[in-house]
Protein backbone atom coordinates (compact mmCIF):
# COMPACT_ATOMS: atom_id res chain seq x y z
CA UNK A 1 0.00 0.00 0.00
CA UNK A 2 1.55 2.97 -0.73
CA UNK A 3 1.82 6.24 1.39
CA UNK A 4 -0.98 8.98 0.48
CA UNK A 5 0.75 12.21 1.69
CA UNK A 6 -1.26 15.59 1.89
CA UNK A 7 0.64 19.16 2.06
CA UNK A 8 -1.36 21.18 4.24
CA UNK A 9 -0.48 25.04 3.69
CA UNK A 10 -0.68 26.49 7.49
CA UNK A 11 -0.09 29.90 8.80
CA UNK A 12 1.60 32.24 6.60
CA UNK A 13 4.16 30.01 5.47
CA UNK A 14 4.47 26.23 6.76
CA UNK A 15 2.89 22.81 5.58
CA UNK A 16 2.42 20.38 7.46
CA UNK A 17 1.36 16.86 5.96
CA UNK A 18 -0.87 13.74 6.70
CA UNK A 19 0.70 10.49 5.77
CA UNK A 20 -1.97 7.84 5.10
CA UNK A 21 -0.31 4.17 4.75
CA UNK A 22 -0.98 1.21 6.51
CA UNK A 23 -0.87 1.82 10.03
CA UNK A 24 -3.45 4.98 9.21
CA UNK A 25 -2.90 8.53 9.07
CA UNK A 26 -0.19 10.60 11.13
CA UNK A 27 0.84 14.15 10.91
CA UNK A 28 3.99 15.84 10.84
CA UNK A 29 4.12 19.02 12.89
CA UNK A 30 0.73 20.58 13.71
CA UNK A 31 1.24 24.40 13.03
CA UNK A 32 -2.59 24.72 13.99
CA UNK A 33 -5.59 22.90 14.10
CA UNK A 34 -7.89 24.17 11.47
CA UNK A 35 -6.53 23.58 8.04
CA UNK A 36 -5.08 20.09 8.98
CA UNK A 37 -9.38 18.73 10.84
CA UNK A 38 -10.55 20.65 7.20
CA UNK A 39 -7.81 17.82 5.00
CA UNK A 40 -9.08 15.19 7.57
CA UNK A 41 -12.94 15.63 7.23
CA UNK A 42 -12.33 16.70 3.24
CA UNK A 43 -11.32 12.86 3.16
CA UNK A 44 -13.16 11.56 5.93
CA UNK A 45 -9.73 10.28 7.83
CA UNK A 46 -9.30 10.17 11.61
CA UNK A 47 -5.95 11.05 13.19
CA UNK A 48 -3.47 8.34 14.75
CA UNK A 49 -0.17 9.96 15.49
CA UNK A 50 1.75 13.72 15.24
CA UNK A 51 4.67 13.68 14.82
CA UNK A 52 6.57 16.67 16.09
CA UNK A 53 9.94 17.69 14.57
CA UNK A 54 11.20 20.51 16.83
CA UNK A 55 9.72 22.70 19.46
CA UNK A 56 9.20 26.37 17.90
CA UNK A 57 5.66 26.91 18.13
CA UNK A 58 4.82 27.52 14.56
CA UNK A 59 5.31 23.45 14.21
CA UNK A 60 2.93 22.55 17.61
CA UNK A 61 0.76 25.22 18.07
CA UNK A 62 -2.19 22.92 16.60
CA UNK A 63 -1.12 19.80 18.80
CA UNK A 64 -3.57 20.39 21.66
CA UNK A 65 -6.48 20.89 20.18
CA UNK A 66 -5.96 17.70 17.72
CA UNK A 67 -5.11 15.38 20.49
CA UNK A 68 -7.84 16.64 22.36
CA UNK A 69 -10.15 16.01 18.69
CA UNK A 70 -8.71 12.68 17.60
CA UNK A 71 -7.54 10.85 21.01
CA UNK A 72 -3.98 10.95 18.55
CA UNK A 73 -0.84 9.84 20.41
CA UNK A 74 1.80 12.10 20.07
CA UNK A 75 5.49 11.68 19.57
CA UNK A 76 8.30 13.84 19.48
CA UNK A 77 12.24 14.11 19.91
CA UNK A 78 13.35 12.89 23.55
CA UNK A 79 15.80 15.55 23.55
CA UNK A 80 13.37 18.79 23.45
CA UNK A 81 10.85 16.76 25.88
CA UNK A 82 10.47 19.22 28.19
CA UNK A 83 10.13 22.36 25.49
CA UNK A 84 7.12 19.79 23.55
CA UNK A 85 3.88 19.15 24.60
CA UNK A 86 3.12 15.78 26.72
CA UNK A 87 4.41 13.09 24.81
CA UNK A 88 3.19 9.48 24.80
CA UNK A 89 6.56 8.27 22.87
CA UNK A 90 9.48 10.14 23.52
CA UNK A 91 12.02 9.48 20.22
CA UNK A 92 15.44 8.82 19.83
CA UNK A 93 17.50 8.18 16.19
CA UNK A 94 17.20 4.26 16.24
CA UNK A 95 13.62 3.49 17.42
CA UNK A 96 12.71 3.01 14.18
CA UNK A 97 8.69 1.45 13.56
CA UNK A 98 5.41 1.02 11.51
CA UNK A 99 4.13 -1.56 8.55
CA UNK A 100 5.03 -1.77 5.21
CA UNK A 101 5.61 2.03 3.49
CA UNK A 102 4.58 3.07 6.85
CA UNK A 103 8.08 2.47 8.14
CA UNK A 104 9.57 5.35 9.56
CA UNK A 105 13.05 6.12 10.53
CA UNK A 106 13.58 8.93 12.84
CA UNK A 107 17.17 10.98 12.42
CA UNK A 108 18.58 13.06 14.77
CA UNK A 109 19.29 16.42 12.70
CA UNK A 110 20.88 19.06 15.20
CA UNK A 111 21.24 22.30 14.39
CA UNK A 112 18.26 24.95 13.74
CA UNK A 113 17.41 23.19 17.14
CA UNK A 114 19.53 21.49 19.21
CA UNK A 115 16.85 18.22 19.23
CA UNK A 116 15.51 18.54 15.89
CA UNK A 117 14.30 15.69 14.52
CA UNK A 118 13.31 14.27 10.46
CA UNK A 119 11.31 11.37 9.62
CA UNK A 120 12.46 9.33 7.00
CA UNK A 121 9.83 6.81 5.23
CA UNK A 122 12.37 4.57 3.38
CA UNK A 123 10.24 2.53 1.58
CA UNK A 124 8.42 5.39 0.34
CA UNK A 125 11.09 7.42 -0.82
CA UNK A 126 10.07 10.23 1.33
CA UNK A 127 11.91 12.22 4.21
CA UNK A 128 10.32 14.88 6.86
CA UNK A 129 13.04 17.26 7.41
CA UNK A 130 11.13 20.69 8.83
CA UNK A 131 13.69 23.46 9.32
CA UNK A 132 16.75 20.99 9.18
CA UNK A 133 17.42 20.70 5.25
CA UNK A 134 14.89 23.21 3.43
CA UNK A 135 13.90 23.02 -0.16
CA UNK A 136 17.00 25.05 -1.66
CA UNK A 137 17.89 25.87 1.83
CA UNK A 138 18.24 25.12 6.03
CA UNK A 139 17.30 26.68 8.92
CA UNK A 140 18.84 29.20 10.63
CA UNK A 141 21.22 28.07 13.24
CA UNK A 142 18.96 28.85 16.49
CA UNK A 143 20.22 26.98 18.91
CA UNK A 144 22.98 24.86 17.11
CA UNK A 145 25.98 24.95 15.84
CA UNK A 146 27.41 25.25 12.37
CA UNK A 147 29.46 21.58 13.11
CA UNK A 148 25.82 20.30 14.23
CA UNK A 149 23.77 21.61 11.11
CA UNK A 150 26.33 20.30 8.34
CA UNK A 151 27.30 16.91 9.79
CA UNK A 152 23.01 17.07 10.05
CA UNK A 153 23.04 18.16 6.47
CA UNK A 154 25.23 15.33 4.90
CA UNK A 155 23.35 12.69 7.00
CA UNK A 156 20.34 13.78 4.97
CA UNK A 157 22.46 14.24 2.12
CA UNK A 158 23.24 10.48 2.26
CA UNK A 159 19.54 9.28 1.57
CA UNK A 160 18.93 8.10 -2.07
CA UNK A 161 18.45 10.42 -4.80
CA UNK A 162 14.79 9.57 -5.72
CA UNK A 163 13.99 10.45 -2.02
CA UNK A 164 11.43 13.33 -1.90
CA UNK A 165 12.56 16.25 0.72
CA UNK A 166 9.41 17.64 2.34
CA UNK A 167 10.07 20.94 4.20
CA UNK A 168 8.25 23.19 6.64
CA UNK A 169 8.23 26.26 5.11
CA UNK A 170 7.03 27.56 1.30
CA UNK A 171 10.67 29.17 1.50
CA UNK A 172 12.14 28.40 -2.01
CA UNK A 173 11.75 31.14 -4.14
CA UNK A 174 13.92 33.33 -1.55
CA UNK A 175 16.44 30.80 -1.03
CA UNK A 176 16.83 30.44 -4.64
CA UNK A 177 17.33 34.02 -5.16
CA UNK A 178 19.97 34.17 -2.08
CA UNK A 179 21.51 30.96 -4.30
CA UNK A 180 21.70 32.59 -7.69
CA UNK A 181 23.36 35.47 -5.71
CA UNK A 182 26.49 33.45 -4.77
CA UNK A 183 26.45 30.56 -7.24
CA UNK A 184 25.24 32.37 -10.44
CA UNK A 185 27.25 29.67 -13.06
CA UNK A 186 25.46 26.34 -11.77
CA UNK A 187 23.88 25.73 -14.91
CA UNK A 188 21.66 23.22 -12.72
CA UNK A 189 20.58 26.03 -10.56
CA UNK A 190 19.86 28.77 -13.46
CA UNK A 191 17.07 26.14 -14.79
CA UNK A 192 15.68 25.28 -11.56
CA UNK A 193 14.79 28.72 -10.87
CA UNK A 194 12.69 28.94 -13.82
CA UNK A 195 10.63 26.09 -12.79
CA UNK A 196 10.03 27.75 -9.45
CA UNK A 197 8.95 30.99 -10.35
CA UNK A 198 6.51 29.15 -12.52
CA UNK A 199 5.01 27.25 -10.14
CA UNK A 200 5.02 30.37 -7.12
CA UNK A 201 3.36 32.05 -10.09
CA UNK A 202 0.74 29.36 -10.47
CA UNK A 203 -0.36 29.12 -6.73
CA UNK A 204 1.80 25.87 -6.27
CA UNK A 205 4.01 24.70 -3.75
CA UNK A 206 7.76 23.77 -4.57
CA UNK A 207 7.79 21.54 -1.90
CA UNK A 208 8.34 18.01 -2.29
CA UNK A 209 11.54 18.32 -4.34
CA UNK A 210 14.16 14.99 -5.13
CA UNK A 211 16.94 14.78 -2.85
CA UNK A 212 18.75 14.60 -6.38
CA UNK A 213 18.64 18.02 -7.51
CA UNK A 214 18.74 19.81 -4.17
CA UNK A 215 22.08 18.48 -3.98
CA UNK A 216 22.53 19.64 -7.33
CA UNK A 217 21.26 23.25 -6.58
CA UNK A 218 20.90 23.71 -2.87
CA UNK A 219 24.45 25.58 -1.94
CA UNK A 220 23.98 24.46 1.92
CA UNK A 221 24.53 20.81 0.27
CA UNK A 222 27.60 22.03 -1.94
CA UNK A 223 29.94 23.42 0.90
CA UNK A 224 32.24 20.43 0.34
CA UNK A 225 32.40 21.03 -3.70
CA UNK A 226 35.76 22.52 -4.72
CA UNK A 227 32.96 24.93 -7.63
CA UNK A 228 31.35 26.41 -4.34
CA UNK A 229 34.59 26.73 -2.62
CA UNK A 230 35.48 28.54 -5.70
CA UNK A 231 32.12 30.48 -5.78
CA UNK A 232 32.97 31.79 -2.23
CA UNK A 233 36.39 32.85 -2.69
CA UNK A 234 37.52 29.60 0.05
CA UNK A 235 39.05 27.35 -2.24
CA UNK A 236 41.56 26.45 1.24
CA UNK A 237 38.69 26.54 3.57
CA UNK A 238 37.24 23.22 5.58
CA UNK A 239 33.57 22.43 4.36
CA UNK A 240 32.15 23.95 7.52
CA UNK A 241 34.21 27.01 7.24
CA UNK A 242 32.41 27.50 3.91
CA UNK A 243 28.67 26.27 5.16
CA UNK A 244 28.94 28.92 8.28
CA UNK A 245 29.98 31.41 5.51
CA UNK A 246 26.79 30.92 3.38
CA UNK A 247 24.58 30.74 6.39
CA UNK A 248 25.65 34.16 7.58
CA UNK A 249 25.78 35.23 3.95
CA UNK A 250 21.91 33.72 4.18
CA UNK A 251 20.63 35.62 7.52
CA UNK A 252 22.16 38.86 6.27
CA UNK A 253 20.90 38.55 2.65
Amino acid sequence: MPLDIVTIPCLSDNYAYLVKGPDGVCLIDAPEAGPVIAALDARGWSLRAILITHHHHDHVGGVAELRARYGCKVMGPKAEESKLPPLDMALTEGMNGGTGESYTVPLHVPGHTAGHMAYHFPRANAVFTADSLMVMGCGRLFEGTPEMMWDSLCKLAALPDETRVYSGHEYTQSNMKFALSIDPDNAALTSRSKAVDAARDAGQPTVPALLSEERATNPFLRAHLPEMKAAMGMETESDVAVFAEIRAQKDRF
